[in-house]
C-alpha cells in the first residue's frame, strides 16, 4: 500500500519540481524616444553623439530598473521621462524650446493601458517636471486635461517643484529662436512652417510594460520653436501623442504635431492591433509611413504591446530612441 501510494503521488512531484525548475520573472520592457527630425550623422560631432546616446542609455535603463524591482510601468515611464526632462539635449524641460515671446510652454501626458486612466496638461510654465504633473492630474483628480493657469495652480497645490521660467532656457535654444525670428515674417501672405527652421523634434517619451503585464505611455515637449497664440501640439492629446491600452498596445509620439492630431495616431496604431489582429510593428509603419507621411506629416513614434514586442517607426532622417527588450537587450539609436 506504502508503494501504491508512493507511486501515485510521484507524478504530482514530478510536476511541481519541474515547473518551479523552469518558472521566470514575468517579462518587462521598456522603450524611449527623444525626438525625431532632421538628425544628420555628418553633423553631429562624435562627442555630440556620445553625449545623446549616454543620456538615452541612462533613461532607458533607469525605467528598467524600476520594472525589475517590481514598479509599475506607470513608475517606468516617468522614471525614465523624468531623466529626459533634468536634461538639456532635448525638447522638454529643462532645454526646451522658446515661444514666439521668449518664454517656455511646456505639455506632457501619460496614460496607463491597465484602466486607460489618463492625465495631460498643457502651457505650463514654472513646473520644473512636466510629466509629474501629468501624473498627478490622472491619480489625483477627477479630469484628464488642465492647462496654462489652472494647472500651475494644481502642480503648486500637490507639491511639485516649481522653477523660474528661465530655468528652461538653454544658450541653445535661444540662438535656435534668434535664427527662427529672423526668417519668421507675420505678412498676411506668409505661412508658418517647419520648413522655416532647423527641424529636429526633441520631444521626449517612453511606454513601458510591467510584470504584471499593464502598459503604460507618457510624452513630454517644450513644443515648437517661436510657436504664438498659445499653440498645443500632440503630446498632452490622448490618442493623438499618447495612448495606453492593456488590449492592445502603448504608444508615444514625435513629430508636427498638427497632423499627429489630424490623424490621432497613437490611438490609431493601438486601434489596428486591436481590431485588425495585426502585429504592432506593421500597425506601427502603416500610420507612420502610409498615413502620417503622404499627408506631410513627419516624425515617429516607440510602441510596445502587451507581449513585449517593440517598434519604433519614423519617416524622418533620425530619432533619438532606445529601448530594453524582455530579453534585457539594450539597444541605443540615433540615425536611420
Amino acid at each position: 500500500m506504502r508503494t501504491l501510494i508512493f507511486s501515485a503521488a510521484l507524478p504530482f512531484l514530478l510536476f511541481h519540481a519541474s515547473s518551479h525548475a523552469t518558472d521566470k520573472a514575468p517579462p518587462v520592457a521598456i522603450a524611449i524616444h527623444g525626438g525625431a527630425g532632421t538628425l544628420s550623422k555628418a553633423n553631429m560631432s562624435d562627442e555630440q553623439e556620445a553625449r545623446y546616446r549616454q543620456q538615452l542609455e541612462n533613461a532607458v535603463k533607469a525605467g528598467h530598473a524600476a520594472l525589475k524591482k517590481g514598479h509599475s510601468s506607470v513608475d517606468a515611464v516617468v522614471a525614465a521621462i523624468t531623466l529626459l526632462e533634468d536634461s538639456p539635449l532635448f525638447n522638454a524641460g529643462k532645454g526646451a524650446v522658446l515661444t514666439f515671446e521668449g518664454a517656455h510652454e511646456l505639455d506632457a501626458s501619460i496614460m496607463y493601458g491597465k484602466n486607460r486612466m489618463a492625465g495631460a496638461v498643457s502651457s505650463l510654465r514654472t513646473v520644473k517636471n512636466p510629466i509629474l504633473a501629468a501624473r498627478a492630474v490622472m491619480e489625483k483628480s477627477v479630469h484628464v486635461m488642465l492647462s496654462a493657469d489652472g494647472a500651475e495652480i494644481f502642480a503648486k497645490s500637490h507639491g511639485l517643484t516649481q522653477v523660474d521660467n528661465s530655468y528652461f532656457t538653454t544658450p541653445h535654444r535661444r540662438q535656435a529662436l534668434d535664427r527662427a525670428l529672423q526668417k519668421l515674417t507675420f505678412s498676411p501672405s506668409s505661412t508658418y512652417s517647419i520648413d522655416t527652421f532647423d527641424y529636429k523634434f526633441g520631444t521626449v517619451g517612453a511606454v513601458a510594460l510591467d510584470k504584471h503585464g499593464d502598459l503604460a505611455a507618457g510624452t513630454s515637449t517644450g513644443g515648437m520653436t517661436a510657436k504664438r497664440y498659445g499653440r498645443v501640439g500632440d503630446s498632452p492629446i490622448i490618442g493623438a501623442g499618447t495612448f495606453a491600452d492593456n488590449e492592445s498596445c502603448s504608444v508615444s509620439a514625435t513629430g508636427h504635431g498638427e497632423f499627429f492630431i489630424r490623424y490621432n495616431v497613437a490611438a490609431d496604431i493601438c486601434a489596428r492591433v486591436k481590431y485588425q489582429g495585426k502585429p504592432l510593428e506593421k500597425a506601427a509603419k502603416e500610420v507612420i509611413h502610409d498615413v502620417l507621411l503622404p499627408a506631410g506629416g513627419l516624425g515617429g513614434v516607440i510602441a510596445l504591446d502587451r507581449h513585449g514586442n517593440i517598434a519604433m517607426p519614423f519617416n524622418t532622417e533620425g530619432m533619438y530612441r532606445a529601448s530594453i527588450n524582455t530579453q534585457g537587450e539594450v539597444l541605443v539609436e540615433i540615425f536611420k
